[in-house]
């Protein structure tokens, strides 16, 4: 049954927005007048999929993960209250706030209503809600526990935009420096240098060499600035088509997994993605060739997503997944050893939860200490030009006390 965006007015006189369901539009403008409604609009929400769902991604309409951890919390907590899956859309449409949520609730709402499968009805909104996401949905409604495993989404979902926000922030001060940073320097080279050192330049006094050579950097940006600019977008744009190209890309990530100090953190977030999709699509009942197929693809490493997929074909061939990923250096020890002590006492997800907590918790130590690196390199990488600058411009000052001696 299609679902309607309305507005209409009551007998006070008082505008009223909803969303509702009904055969066609002639009947929703029906069902609205028989509760004393004046429809002023009424138009249908047209399913996201196909054109429909190209033109909302064009302008950014989507669920962000913030709202779709919310969706997942409370469709789980409505769910294991015992209300039936109509029901609890019908609840979740009333709490939405946000005109596309509403709409992507009536939507899904309406394919329920029509016979449709939960997860059936989320592959139509793929902009939302990803292959793994539905595939989680359906493995509960085969095994019977929505509820369960909806909940146990939620917790991914809100573990993951935690790591991230983390993550984010630990990087934010550093970001923050180097832009300020280049400011300034730009600022002092661009107006202040020539402002100052002209006075002595027109002395006709021999400038010291520091001053000379700042003086060169000043006139160039100055001049060529622009040009420097547009070669630098220009060599950033090369590097992100030249990544298009599947072997530049593996031999770009390849090495990025072996770079010094930041090869161990791409490795542990790549591990931590791994580890915390597989763990909770085989909770919930993923067999294992499948969940790996669906954990691969949270990696953003191609040379480790490859990597297992090596190992997927080696578990289908019937090797034991720690041993399948224990051929390939870049996933910790750590984590095989908890597969492997899994595998035996027949408590994989447990274990693999556990290792996904180290792995997150590796994380966000690295990401720290990257971070904390960071603050003082930059913070004397600045001080040493502002240094440099400030002598350019007091040097000759200097000398000129000295003769007046």
């Amino acid at each position: 049954m299609p679902a309607f965006r309305y507005e209409a007015v009551d007998p006070q006189g008082n505008s009223k927005k909803g969303v509702l369901t009904a055969d066609s539009a002639r009947a929703a403008r029906s069902d609205l007048r028989a509760q004393q409604l004046v429809p002023v609009m009424v138009e249908l929400i047209v399913n996201q999929s196909g054109d429909a769902k190209r033109g909302k991604s064009m302008f950014g309409e989507h669920l962000s993960t913030v709202e779709l951890a919310l969706f997942t919390r409370q469709l789980s907590s409505l769910l294991d209250a015992g209300l039936p899956l109509e029901q609890a859309f019908s609840a979740l449409l009333e709490q939405a706030e946000r005109v596309y949520i509403r709409d992507l609730v009536a939507s899904i709402r309406s394919e329920i209503l029509a016979g449709s499968a939960l997860s059936d009805a989320l592959k139509q909104h793929q902009h939302d809600f990803t292959d793994i996401y539905c595939a989680l949905v359906a493995s509960g409604e085969q095994i019977g526990q929505l509820a369960r495993v909806l909940s146990r989404l939620a917790d991914y979902i809100e573990r993951r935009n935690a790591l991230t926000q983390k993550v984010k922030l630990a990087f934010t001060y550093p970001a923050i420096v180097t832009v300020v940073a280049f400011a300034i320097v730009i600022f002092l080279l661009t107006y202040v240098v020539p402002q100052i050192v002209s006075v002595f330049a027109n002395t006709k006094q021999k400038l010291p060499l520091l001053t000379v050579v700042m003086l060169a950097i000043s006139d160039f940006v100055r001049a060529y600035g622009w040009l420097l600019a547009i070669v630098i977008t220009a060599v950033v744009f090369a590097c992100r088509y030249a990544l298009k190209n599947p072997e530049v890309k593996m031999r770009w990530h390849t090495w990025l997994l072996d770079a010094p100090m930041y090869g161990k953190f791409e490795r542990s977030l790549n591990t931590a993605r791994f580890s915390s999709t597989l763990s909770i699509t085989t909770g919930s009942g993923v067999p294992i060739l499948k969940a790996l197929q669906t954990s691969r693809e949270t990696l953003s490493n191609v040379a480790m997503r490859a990597q297992v997929e090596d190992a997927t074909n080696s578990v289908r061939e019937g090797v034991s997944l720690a041993r399948a990923l224990s051929a390939h250096k870049h996933f910790p020890p750590m984590l095989i050893h908890m597969i492997r002590a899994g595998e035996v006492t027949g408590e994989l997800p447990a274990m693999l939860e556990r290792a996904s907590s180290a792995q997150e918790q590796d994380l966000e130590r690295r990401a720290l200490t990257i971070a904390g690196l960071l603050e003082p390199l930059l913070i004397l990488a600045m001080g040493v030009v502002v240094l440099l600058i400030v002598l350019a411009v007091l040097m000759p000052i200097i000398e000129i006390n000295q003769l007046v001696r």
